[in-house]
């Protein structure tokens, strides 16, 4: 009549199917028997374990509201009174806003952070506890050591989950705009309407979050309005592509077409338009002509290689996905997910770990036909006028190939290297008005199909303008 506590099972898969086994062919149990299983969400979780489970899932609280009620709500009476200097209790409501403000931030994507950190407890309790021992062993006449408390917060208890050197300027950013004197002064807030209140138990603190706006503006998170269209946008995405992905997969379409013929029309028409196959010594004759040793010309071989591997990927998968739905062979994993990617207008896994990411099967299918075209016509035309940059694989492999060209063309003047630096200027002509390289005596290559997020470009002015009015 015990209960039995698995912790940490996607580390130990193949033994949850042996406990499914095990339970269901027990003749006798206990009905106080329990199992409780904890686990990451894991693709490859026996489907029949997960069926019949009740499933509990304990996600972050959403919202400044949330995060607050649920990080006070944990705090005691005790907790709140550990230390009688008048800098406790401001510290650690601050401290809890920071809290969930690097939490919240995890939802804007590379918009709230270059890198996802696992920001979790741990580091709020860490914390709370250095400005504890930090207060117990204060100087009361030379007062809270800033620059510590600073320092410890974004490099040390915060600061050392993250790896990116923006990332860390943001934390320390919030160290020092938050953490000061002026803190305690009756002008200081958070953002509008979000400042440190003042109360001597813990329900007083709950009354006032209570009060609190449920959805916050990302200015709240020092993010411009406009963050949040992109985070609406991502989750409504995500939720649409969880609806589509739980469909049937069985049926015909309202017209009395079935799945796999749809998929077989569709495999039929991107087979014929599929660009042929690289000629490896065509390739390598070509690439001799214009200078195979050219850091340029090696960075084009390196991108034709890729692309012909997308490009037999690609046509291996049709040819065999067209079998398998004749009956001709067995119908396997990744074809199946082929099949119903395709049918659903989405890229099959297959194809996306060796490309790029797109919005629809279609885009992704015109944008190889694209990307093959600028390959295919500088090898036979020979260098082009333009680059369309991000049809490459590795953009930054081209830049620095671009360097290295530029040092080896300046090596009289004492050039290297190391010392040279990208400079990029926004010109005013359209793709069309290119007709030639950059005169001689600049260098460089002409550039297009760069993107903004988060702003505009205003052509007439040559400057970065609004994207769009604030919704």
């Amino acid at each position: 009549g015990g209960w039995l506590l698995l912790q940490n099972c996607h580390l130990g898969l193949e033994f949850l199917s042996e406990l499914m086994d095990t339970i269901a062919t027990t003749e006798s149990m206990s009905e106080g028997f329990r199992t409780w299983i904890t686990t990451e969400a894991h693709q490859e979780f026996p489907i029949n374990l997960l069926q019949s489970s009740i499933k509990f899932t304990n996600e972050p609280p959403q919202g400044v509201k949330a995060g607050l009620k649920r990080t006070y709500s944990a705090v005691t009476q005790d907790h709140l009174e550990v230390s009688n200097m008048p800098q406790w209790k401001p510290l650690l409501y601050a401290v809890a806003f920071l809290h969930t403000t690097v939490q919240e931030r995890r939802k804007f994507g590379p918009l709230g952070w270059n890198i996802p950190y696992e920001f979790n407890q741990a580091d709020f309790t860490a914390s709370v506890q250095f400005v504890q021992n930090h207060l117990d062993d204060m100087d009361i006449k030379r007062g809270v050591n800033w620059s510590c408390v600073r320092y410890m917060l974004g490099e040390v208890q915060y600061g050392g989950r993250v790896t990116d050197d923006l990332d860390k300027a943001l934390l320390n950013t919030y160290a020092r705009v938050w953490f000061g004197d002026h803190m305690f002064s009756e002008k200081f807030c958070f953002y509008k309407d979000y400042v440190i209140p003042k109360g001597k138990t813990v329900e007083d603190y709950l009354q006032y979050i209570e009060q609190l706006p449920v959805i916050d503006t990302p200015e709240v998170f020092g993010l411009h309005p406009n963050a949040d269209i992109t985070y609406q946008t991502n989750l409504a995405n995500e939720t649409l592509s969880t609806i589509v992905s739980i469909q049937p997969k069985d049926g015909s379409t309202g017209g009395g077409e079935t799945r796999e013929a749809v998929v077989q029309r569709l495999a039929d028409e991107m087979l014929e338009k599929l660009p042929p196959d690289y000629n490896p010594h065509e390739v390598k004759a070509q690439l001799q002509k214009m200078g195979a040793i050219q850091p340029i010309n090696i960075f084009l071989r390196q991108e034709i290689d890729r692309m012909q591997h997308v490009i037999s990927r690609v046509r291996t998968t049709l040819t065999d996905l067209k079998l398998a739905i004749d009956g001709t062979i067995i119908m396997s994993e990744e074809l199946q997910d082929a099949l119903d990617n395709m049918y659903d207008a989405r890229i099959p896994k297959l194809w996306f770990r060796i490309s790029w990411e797109s919005a629809t099967l279609g885009f992704w299918f015109t944008e190889l036909l694209e990307r093959n075209q600028q390959f295919s016509s500088w090898l036979q035309d020979g260098r082009p006028n333009q680059f369309w940059m991000t049809g490459f694989f590795n953009p930054q492999g081209f830049l620095t190939a671009m360097r290295q060209e530029t040092t080896r063309m300046n090596l009289a003047k004492g050039w290297a290297l190391d010392s040279v630096v990208l400079h990029n200027e926004v010109t005013k002509m359209m793709k069309e008005d290119v007709v030639g390289p950059p005169p001689a005596d600049i260098g460089g290559v002409y550039i297009y199909g760069l993107f903004l997020e988060g702003a505009g470009w205003d052509r007439r002015n040559s400057k970065l303008v609004e994207s769009a009015p604030k919704v």
